[in-house]
């Protein structure tokens, strides 16, 4: 199951929320939010930004989130933050958050799907899979070497995807909260 929202869209964050609702269900514990990414090239922080927003704004005290500017996860670490994760949260199931290329019509676009996040793949680079759901923000075209279309990526519209994702991821995790309390 994959879903589709342009950052312009005044009703993404809402999309966000709800395509969240169906690809997470009604789980008993709540989610870890792993923001992969690095600050060191523009396009490539979105998972940072997005995990720093999200401490930022209290979602971090309704679930575990892991990658942010101060302590980014890079797509090297994958393959042993995937054993970590399976041992410390083994009840709970993982968004992984990263930025993507793609084709100049998916520019903009943010992507959920039901599918473990690969980071590194748009860069040709075989590091794994993590993650229950993915949320990928498309900010640069795809190139024959991908990692300079995301040094040319305008911090506008990463950060803006960011928002829109921590915005809904927050949304989410306050709305799981509340229909827990209810089901007591």
């Amino acid at each position: 199951m994959e879903f589709a929202f342009h950052v312009c869209n005044t009703m993404a964050e809402t999309g966000i929320e709800a395509a969240l609702c169906r690809l997470l269900g009604e789980s008993q514990t709540p989610p870890v939010i792993l923001c992969v990414g690095s600050d060191l090239a523009i396009g490539d922080s979105l998972g940072p930004i997005a995990g720093t927003l999200l401490r930022q704004n209290g979602a971090a005290s309704r679930c575990f989130v892991y990658g942010t500017l101060r302590s980014p996860v890079t797509a090297k670490e994958i393959k042993y933050l995937r054993e970590f994760l399976r041992q410390t949260h083994p009840a709970s199931k993982v968004v992984a958050v990263d930025a993507a290329v793609g084709e100049t019509t998916e520019l903009g676009l943010i992507k959920l799907s039901d599918t473990p996040l690969r980071p590194g793949s748009g860069a040709n680079k075989r590091l794994g899979e993590v993650g229950d759901v993915s949320v990928l923000g498309i900010v640069g075209e795809r190139q024959g070497f991908s990692y300079s279309a995301l040094n040319l990526t305008r911090l506008s519209l990463v950060f803006g995807m960011a928002q829109k994702i921590a915005g809904a991821l927050g949304g989410y995790l306050a709305k799981r909260d509340k229909n827990a309390q209810f089901a007591v």
